[in-house]
């Protein structure tokens, strides 16, 4: 994302539009959206505990200042397989309701502001509205941004073809 898209989006938050701020990353070619105030740090890649029986996507746990955080694979948690983690990866640590979860991606692109009248929805293509991943879509320098809806991340049934633990019972565990 160009410098030139967040200062253009910067004058549209000071002109007093309704706005919403994202940090985007990337999984491959496609980018996604964050919201801002989920956001708690971005964290260079660093060894994860594997710990059984857990969903695929839940790579494992780390120690963040005494706390263990599970880290979701994004790449595996969107049905595209498991990361191949290098140290260029990051976690980007997310505040989802009482929890703390790592976000595994391959890297962080930016920080934009959206007007929330730009973002469109999410196209239905069947009966499973509401058990994506997406809030929303935004166009960001001709670029297609998916908005994470982060509730969405740790529900068991989200994601088509899912094991029956999510990965909220593994923090619990």
């Amino acid at each position: 994302m160009s410098a030139q898209a967040f200062s253009q989006a910067d004058g549209a938050a000071a002109a007093g539009h309704d706005v919403a701020q994202f940090i985007t990353f990337a999984i491959g070619d496609d980018h996604y959206g964050i919201d801002i105030m989920a956001v708690r740090e971005i964290k260079d890649w660093t060894a994860i505990r594997h710990l059984p029986h857990q969903p695929d996507y839940v790579r494992g746990i780390c120690s963040l200042r005494g706390a263990f955080i599970p880290i979701i694979d994004m790449r595996c948690r969107f049905g595209q397989g498991l990361t191949q983690a290098t140290p260029l990866h990051v976690f980007i640590i997310v505040q989802i309701g009482a929890q703390q979860v790592g976000l595994l991606a391959d890297r962080v692109s930016d920080i934009v502001t959206v007007e929330r009248a730009t973002i469109k929805p999410v196209p239905e293509v069947d009966a499973t509205k509401g058990r994506g991943f997406l809030s929303g879509l935004a166009t960001i320098d001709e670029a297609t941004v998916g908005l994470i809806a982060l509730d969405s991340i740790l529900a068991a049934d989200a994601g088509a073809g899912e094991p029956d633990t999510p990965a909220a019972e593994m923090a619990s565990a």
